[in-house]
């Protein structure tokens, strides 16, 4: 067995920011995967990006807060606020979810406007996650693996990582402590979610990365944990951009930092004789 890595951003859609650096990482650096989000303004740029680099492979960042429904609004009013977007508060929301029949129908529908549309692109679906992990919620999860299932999706994530490979490269990388994920309770999450997705066909990288360092991924911790993964199929997720600031990322995201990580020389020499590509060639090869 080998080490095969997964280098994906997420947000592709997002802003034009946000296209040009996952342009920029897949073409001049080792990103080899993407999620698009298809209700957000960059959404056509994305998927023209995605067409003009058929080497990137391309999947659903389902998206049920902090953006734009596809569907209109009045139609899923337990997921929407009074200006159409999708509610910010997420506990709320989420309990709203699994308490509201009404919740749950409109959610499934979101869900499959979301999939219809990213099919509508003609593109090829690698995999399935969603923006913020969501998809730890356990009603969001069944939505999106029955979407994925039904049009043949084959890859999803789940949302853990090993806390002990984190503290280990963050020693080495001397960039300080990233943020506690909660480990002990995101790793049961996880298992559960892996289960159901396998259940209808659907496999799930054995790690994840990124997650403590959302946002702050930079050059320096890329380079002290990729000599630390184990062997097996490893999804390290990003949020590059052309600038930072540019209004749409998270609170004080270091977007550039992480452009330059994947796009930085020394990365580049270090997995230059490692497979990667999308979540499905990965984790079918």
């Amino acid at each position: 067995m080998t080490r095969r890595l997964i280098f994906n951003a997420d947000d592709l859609g997002l802003h034009a920011a946000v296209n040009e650096g996952i342009e920029r990482a897949h073409r001049d650096g080792v990103l080899s995967a993407a999620s698009l989000m298809v209700g957000e303004p960059g959404f056509e740029e994305g998927v023209r990006i995605a067409r003009a680099n058929p080497g990137l492979a391309v999947g659903l960042h389902l998206t049920l807060t902090d953006g734009r429904p596809v569907l209109p609004p009045a139609q899923i009013p337990s997921l929407t606020q009074a200006n159409g977007l999708f509610r910010d508060d997420m506990d709320r929301m989420g309990a709203r979810i699994a308490l509201s029949r009404a919740a749950q129908d409109e959610l499934a529908a979101e869900v499959a406007a979301q999939m219809a549309r990213f099919r509508e692109t003609g593109l090829p679906c690698d995999h399935v996650n969603a923006h913020k992990h969501f998809h730890n919620h356990p009603w969001i999860a069944g939505a999106l693996i029955r979407a994925a299932a039904e049009a043949g999706v084959r890859a999803i994530r789940v949302p853990w990582e090993p806390q002990r490979l984190i503290r280990a490269a963050e020693a080495i990388s001397g960039e300080g402590r990233g943020d506690d994920v909660g480990e002990w309770a995101l790793r049961p999450a996880g298992r559960v979610l892996r289960a159901r997705a396998a259940r209808r066909g659907l496999r799930a990288p054995d790690l994840m990365v990124g997650h403590s360092w959302s946002g702050h991924f930079t050059p320096a911790r890329l380079r002290a944990v990729l000599p630390l993964l184990p062997e097996g199929v490893t999804e390290l997720y990003f949020h590059p951009a052309a600038r930072d600031g540019f209004g749409r990322g998270g609170p004080g995201y270091r977007h550039e930092a992480e452009l330059a990580a994947l796009t930085d020389p020394a990365v580049i020499e270090a997995v230059a004789t490692l497979p990667r590509g999308g979540c499905t060639p990965m984790l079918f090869p």
